[in-house]
């Protein structure tokens, strides 16, 4: 049991770390399974017992037992004794808010992308890459029943499917772009050789036009184009929309006001930051 326990610290370990055990001190590798533990939480997964943890991270119970407890005294974590699991607490809502209203780049954007939105009848969001997936900043929706609507930020789709993914993916070094394409295929999805040329493709026209364009849910299409704004981490920009038109015409429509609305936001970062 101890051997096997060892093992699932190891997997965790290089799933926390990306870097070899022997480089890791004792409390960083702590630290990272503890941030592993907070990680495991997220839609239909806000109550997570012990087993769910030790479960979703790789880890054994008695290490997750141990990491939890910690985080609790230290108020990342909530304890529901009656159901004999946790949720997160608040102080992690305070860190996302921390994120966001500390972002030069959202308090550029936000007034510009929701004009966009408005304007255009589309919607637009600004998105991130977190491991193998995207996940929205901001995200503004029109829908013409209820007007303009902010989705929650935090809200994650997959890197590989669509525009925002594609778009990030244009821009990493070889290495880089290797190492994530091994990744998905490692999921086992079908078509794998249909979507990696798509994705290819896709990346091509980032370095041609500027943006690329994905449609991997029924009837809507989906612009990306990178915003590379120097000091910051990579962000992607997108128009979306709900239509049954070609992709090359809605295309052809829109990419010229994504393409505008990003140097605008990239000149808006740059008065903010004078």
């Amino acid at each position: 049991m101890a051997n096997k326990n060892r093992q699932a610290d190891q997997r965790a370990d290089q799933h926390a770390n990306h870097e070899p055990e022997s480089r890791a001190s004792s409390s960083n590798r702590s630290l990272a399974r503890g941030l592993e533990l907070l990680r495991a939480f997220g839609p239909g997964a806000t109550l997570l017992g012990n087993g769910d943890l030790a479960e979703r991270t790789g880890l054994p119970k008695a290490t997750v037992s141990r990491l939890a407890q910690t985080l609790v005294k230290a108020g990342y974590l909530e304890h529901d004794a009656a159901r004999r699991a946790y949720r997160l607490g608040l102080p992690v809502l305070s860190l996302a808010q921390a994120l966001r209203s500390g972002s030069t780049i959202l308090n550029a954007a936000g007034p510009l992308i929701r004009d966009a939105a408005q304007t255009r009848h589309i919607n637009v969001g600004i998105a991130g890459a977190d491991r193998e997936e995207m996940v929205y900043l901001e995200s503004i929706r029109y829908n013409q029943r209820a007007s303009l609507r902010t989705i929650v930020s935090g809200q994650r789709v997959p890197m590989e499917l669509t525009s925002l993914g594609r778009a990030y993916l244009a821009m990493q070094p070889e290495a880089e772009f290797a190492r994530l394409m091994h990744a998905f295929k490692r999921r086992g999805r079908s078509g794998w050789e249909r979507l990696a040329k798509d994705i290819a493709e896709a990346a091509n026209d980032v370095h041609r036009y500027g943006y690329c364009v994905a449609s991997w849910q029924p009837e809507v299409i989906a612009l990306a184009t990178p915003l590379d704004i120097p000091g910051h981490r990579l962000l992607v920009l997108n128009f979306s929309v709900r239509t049954a038109a070609p992709k090359d015409s809605v295309a052809r429509e829109l990419a010229p006001a994504l393409l505008q609305l990003r140097d605008e936001i990239k000149a808006a970062c740059e008065r903010l930051e004078g």
